[in-house]
């Protein structure tokens, strides 16, 4: 019989023999042919016999393994360090990683991927940082934001930047303006409906000439205005009034 499953092989009927047993052809080659079949299931040590099943290592280690070279091919645990660690030959096509993952050397800087290649991106050049000085070769801007409509306006200088308030209806007061950062500039349009509104401004905006201008009143008129913060008020820096 061959192997029963478990791996283990048990001699045909009739053995093993006593003495003075008689050799005959139909119990010796019975014998024979049985033990033929085990061996061409079991696996050739040169390699001729393909697997036709999983092999369970009964958490035993696969040693000694050559360099491999096809995409099959197994990898001894010395190579996959290397292709990890890049000094490697080979490389990943797609590197997938889920949950946490802890590196064994510290990293430092911003990464950047780069033809499969992680590498330390430079500041100025390929990020922008603080404190770097940086070419900018695409457009750069705020953009605006629609306050809203109320008694009071309110801005939140410091997610609208560049903001704009159109009158809905009567008069209105602009309120001190949250998120003001010294040194920074900010700018504000103000766009009229029918016309005719004014605009009571909160005395943290200071103008030039210490007077706050006169809103034009024609219906749809336009008013822009620039200032710079000192992180407190804001100082006009800027206006032009009635842009059609």
């Amino acid at each position: 019989m061959s192997r029963n499953g478990s791996g283990t092989y048990t001699l045909p009927a009739g053995n093993p023999v006593v003495t003075g047993t008689t050799i005959a052809s139909t119990w010796a080659n019975n014998t024979l042919s049985d033990i033929a079949t085990a061996l061409t299931g079991s696996l050739a040590s040169d390699g001729q016999t393909p697997m036709t099943g999983n092999l369970d290592a009964n958490s035993n280690k696969i040693v000694n393994l050559a360099t491999p070279t096809l995409t099959a091919d197994a990898v001894t645990k010395a190579y996959a360090d290397a292709l990890v660690g890049g000094s490697g030959t080979g490389s990943f096509t797609t590197l997938t990683v889920t949950g946490t993952t802890t590196l064994a050397t510290s990293l430092t800087g911003v990464l950047k991927g780069t033809s499969g290649v992680v590498a330390v991106a430079t500041a100025g050049t390929e990020y922008v940082a603080p404190a770097t000085t940086t070419n900018f070769t695409a457009q750069q801007y705020f953009g605006n934001v629609a306050l809203t409509d109320g008694a009071t306006i309110a801005w939140a200088a410091n997610t609208a930047q560049v903001a704009t308030f159109t009158f809905v209806s009567n008069n209105r007061t602009m309120g001190a303006p949250t998120g003001l950062v010294n040194g920074a500039y900010y700018g504000l349009a103000v766009i009229q409906n029918a016309g005719s509104n004014t605009l009571t401004w909160n005395a943290v905006f200071k103008w030039a000439g210490g007077t706050a201008p006169t809103l034009s009143t024609g219906a749809s008129a336009k008013d822009y205005f620039v200032f710079r913060s000192d992180g407190t008020n804001l100082y006009e820096q800027g206006r032009s009034l009635g842009v059609a």
